[in-house]
Formats: C-alpha cells, sequence, structure tokens
C-alpha cells in the first residue's frame, strides 16, 4: 500500500513539474499583437510627408468580395499629391499572414486621389493595409486598420 501512495505522490509531482514548465513557456513566449485601436481613414504619413485618407469607393466594406478604394493625398500644407507611385502590402498581423490578393494603384481620379483596386477581406477580425508613397516631395509610409 505504500508503494502505491509513492506512485500517486510522484506523479502529482510530475504533474505539478509540467504544469509549472508549461506556464513559464506561455508567460515567456511572444504574443501576437492586438488590434489597434487606431482605425482612422485620414491620417499623416510616417514621416510627416503627406496625409493619407483611405476609403472604400462604395463608402461600405464588403467582407469577401473584391473591392476599389480611394486614397487620397495631400500634402501637409493642403495640396493634392500628384504622380505619386504607390505600392500596397498588409495582412492579418494577429493569424500572421498577408493579404488574399494584391491590391494595386490603378487610376489617377485627380485632385490627389487614387484608385486602389484588388482590395479583398476574406473574414472578420484586425487588416493592416501598408502604402508606400513616393512622390516629387519625397518618400513615406502609412498603415491604416482596418477591423471587420
Amino acid at each position: 500500500m505504500a508503494s502505491l501512495w509513492r506512485y500517486l505522490l510522484g506523479g502529482l509531482g510530475l504533474a505539478a513539474l509540467l504544469a509549472g514548465v508549461l506556464a513559464v513557456v506561455y508567460l515567456t513566449a511572444p504574443h501576437a499583437p492586438q488590434p489597434s485601436s487606431d482605425v482612422g481613414r485620414s491620417k499623416t504619413t510616417a514621416n510627416k510627408l503627406f496625409v493619407a485618407t483611405f476609403e472604400p469607393e462604395k463608402g461600405v466594406i464588403l467582407q469577401g468580395e473584391l473591392e476599389s478604394w480611394l486614397l487620397t493625398l495631400k500634402t501637409v500644407e493642403g495640396a493634392p499629391v500628384e504622380g505619386a507611385a504607390i505600392t500596397i502590402s498588409g495582412g492579418m498581423p494577429q493569424h500572421k499572414h498577408g493579404l488574399p490578393t494584391s491590391p494595386q494603384a490603378t487610376d489617377y481620379l485627380g485632385a490627389g486621389r487614387y484608385r486602389i483596386d484588388g482590395v479583398k477581406f476574406t473574414m472578420s477580425g484586425w487588416w493592416q493595409l501598408h502604402f508606400a508613397i513616393s512622390a516629387a516631395a519625397g518618400s513615406d509610409t502609412v498603415v491604416f486598420n482596418v477591423v471587420l
């Protein structure tokens, strides 16, 4: 009977040790980033060269459908930015995957407005769209958070 208790206590000790190791691993492991509360559609770029505004062309976000969005670029003084080269990337930071499509700036509509075609959000959650902008004033970046 004494050996049964010895095995039982040994098993409980091993279970406690395993629980402790798992707790240390969990508490020290890097966690996925949390959604930003900054979901504004207009913001100054990282180096403060431009003011960018990003909005769906139809006015609403349609999950699971290809959409066109409008990116409006102005200088900080308010003048429209013409002839900009724009590249787009992004994805879901919490899921650690990129965009399901390759959005591109396809048209310049005048007054600093650029059509971005190929935007698609396939699921609910926190998405980020990164824009790299090169224009006469210089190169800059801006990130927009979209939470569905």
